[in-house]
């Protein structure tokens, strides 16, 4: 427990620790990595639903006359004029086009925003959204240490939602919300916000409460899902439900020195904006050509190829692995890699532990999302 000692903790920490949860450290947090087993909570999130305890994400509310304006030129994706309810995938950038890192952002009201960033740039993009801020127009509110947020995945977890007694008179509100939208409603101890999004590429929602609220409505979750066989979810699964549907993953697939239009988000990024950080930047790269390129690969040698595994094509270093794991899906191992654009697709190799092991770029993704219609349609595993 000693690597664990002056983390920070979520308002689950203890109910993880007495349930027997691994916990590790992440992004300053002790956070649970598994319960279970990956294997079992990975198909507990495919097949019925999953809870994540994801309260170490940063949350920052912006409101103010001169919110929308600021925050569409800090941003890729445009957010000015997006109707209230909605929520919008976005990066932020610095001048060069680098990624300083990927968010949310929630359009609460006409006036009234969240952003929701990664729990390791949490400091960053606050530090970054006080330095940028007008002197007036804009308020700030932290919240990121007074609001706990869970996630519930997977095909079953519009039932368990609507199953929870704050919530089960909104069944016909949280059953009408789109993909990327979100409301916020009265709870036990202050504001809820309900949003459907996710990373992992199943219908989900995530609920924001108040840290008050988070212990009672994790176990009412778990007990109200009992039936659909509802199982806690650690940070290890959660990076493989994401990989396989081709979500980036800052530190990964995104860095301060990797663009959105190399890995592979330009469709967040409008280049037709009057002006964002990095706007300039990332519309010359684009003229010029995008040098790198994220690409899926199917490793058919013996191995797993892991983070920085360098990737070699007519026999010459042309990229990296950005993620990599045996998929427990798709029941083989697979990854993702930053390579020169002009690799062509076909057998490369990927040096693991300085061995060369064949692979073969394959399409992406590499498991369809199930997001946006029928949760428990069959899935085409490719």
């Amino acid at each position: 427990m000693d690597d664990l000692a002056g983390l920070k903790t979520t308002p689950l920490t203890a109910w993880h620790r007495a349930h027997g949860a691994k916990m590790v450290p992440f992004a300053g947090y002790e956070m649970p990595v598994q319960y279970e087993g990956v294997l079992a909570e990975h198909a507990a999130v495919r097949e019925r639903v999953g809870l994540f305890d994801i309260t170490h994400m940063g949350e920052i509310f912006v409101d103010g006359p001169g919110a929308e304006a600021w925050l569409d030129g800090l941003v890729t994706n445009r957010v000015a004029g997006v109707a209230v309810g909605k929520v919008t995938y976005t990066a932020m950038c610095k001048a060069d086009g680098g990624v300083l890192d990927d968010m949310l952002i929630y359009r609460l009201g006409a006036e009234r925003w969240l952003v929701v960033c990664n729990a390791s740039n949490h400091d960053k993009i606050a530090a970054w959204l006080r330095a940028h801020a007008p002197a007036s127009s804009v308020r700030m509110d932290d919240r990121s240490d007074a609001t706990a947020l869970i996630a519930v995945q997977g095909p079953d977890a519009r039932e368990l939602v609507g199953r929870v007694a704050n919530l089960a008179n909104l069944r016909n509100d949280i059953a009408a919300l789109d993909f990327y939208t979100a409301f916020a409603c009265p709870g036990a101890s202050g504001e809820w916000i309900v949003s459907r999004t996710g990373y992992t590429g199943e219908h989900g929602y995530e609920l924001y409460l108040p840290n008050a609220d988070a212990l009672a409505v994790w176990e009412e979750l778990l007990s109200r899902g009992a039936d659909l066989g509802v199982a806690p979810i650690g940070l290890a699964a959660r990076d493989t439900l994401r990989f396989e549907v081709c979500y980036c993953l800052y530190g990964h697939e995104l860095e301060e020195d990797i663009t959105p239009l190399e890995a592979g988000i330009g469709w967040a990024v409008k280049l037709k904006k009057d002006a964002f950080t990095g706007l300039e930047a990332l519309r010359s790269q684009q003229a010029a050509g995008v040098p790198r390129k994220l690409v899926c690969l199917e490793v058919t040698g013996r191995g797993i190829a892991r983070q920085g595994a360098r990737i070699l094509s007519g026999g010459r270093d042309v990229g990296f692995v950005t993620s990599g794991t045996f998929s427990p899906t798709l029941k083989k191992p697979l990854a993702l890699a930053l390579v020169e654009a002009a690799v062509p697709a076909g057998d490369v190799m990927i040096d693991i532990r300085g061995k060369g092991v064949e692979a073969r770029t394959t399409a992406f993704p590499f498991l369809a999302a199930r997001t946006k219609g029928d949760p428990k349609a069959p899935r085409q595993l490719t």
